[in-house]
């Protein structure tokens, strides 16, 4: 079986792996697919409907308003009812469940299929993140990342990213609410949050963003042949 055009990076809550997969599928022509947006989007299906609670009457949701990713040039979009909802997916109510709703096997299952899908759609190539990408989603994908970085210095990548003030308060409400998340996926009984055993553990708590995205442009074009990538967008 041929391994699939994929480059597979997990890590953990706040790690910063949706903005490195882009930025890196960026640099070397691939599209970008975050998995989170999916469960985010089925997560925010099952809130609306109210029926959060159980997979049956999440997936019923999720296919009633048709919660799926639409490939829109080189990324995907989340899309609930046909609608756009890249925004409403981060707000603090899905946050909340989509641990929850995600831990669901069929929901996982729901979910696997349609990323796989998805990245079929794309032959040059797609960076996809998330949290058991190289583990279970696609655990032959020819390189894997497993980014992580210490709860605090991710606590204030993500104030800083949400626009809101970095304070000792709230650097450590946030990297308590991320370590909470970080036990929910890693001790879940499905697809636990780990780094698959061919993975590259990139410790990001010291490196700049852009040191963490070349780190990984450099490894990929070692992966994939020289042809594979020959028209990158440096």
């Amino acid at each position: 079986m041929t391994a699939p055009r994929v480059i597979a990076i997990d890590g953990q809550a706040g790690s910063g792996k949706t903005t490195t997969a882009r930025a890196v599928a960026q640099a070397l022509g691939f599209a970008h697919l975050d998995s989170g947006a999916l469960y985010r989007a089925v997560t925010l299906a099952a809130l609306d409907l109210g029926a959060d609670a159980g997979a049956s009457r999440v997936l019923a949701a999720a296919e009633q308003v048709h919660a799926d990713l639409v490939r829109v040039g080189d990324t995907f979009r989340p899309e609930v009812g046909g609608v756009d909802v890249s925004q409403a997916i981060r707000s603090e109510r899905v946050t909340e469940r989509v641990s929850a709703v995600a831990a669901f096997p069929a929901v996982r299952h729901w979910v696997n299929r349609r990323l796989r899908t998805a990245v079929a759609t794309h032959s040059v190539g797609v960076v996809v993140d998330g949290r058991d990408i190289g583990t279970v989603v696609f655990p032959d994908a020819p390189l894997k990342v497993f980014l992580t970085a210490a709860p605090e210095e991710r606590a204030k990548r993500r104030l800083a990213q949400e626009g809101r003030q970095v304070d000792a308060r709230s650097v450590g409400q946030t990297s308590r609410k991320l370590q909470s998340r970080d036990a929910a996926d890693s001790g879940r009984e499905v697809a636990p949050l780990k780094p698959a055993a061919d993975a590259v553990v990139l410790d990001t708590t010291a490196l700049s963003f852009a040191e963490q995205v070349d780190r990984i442009v450099q490894r990929a074009r070692k992966v994939f042949a020289p042809v594979d990538i020959g028209h990158e967008r440096d």
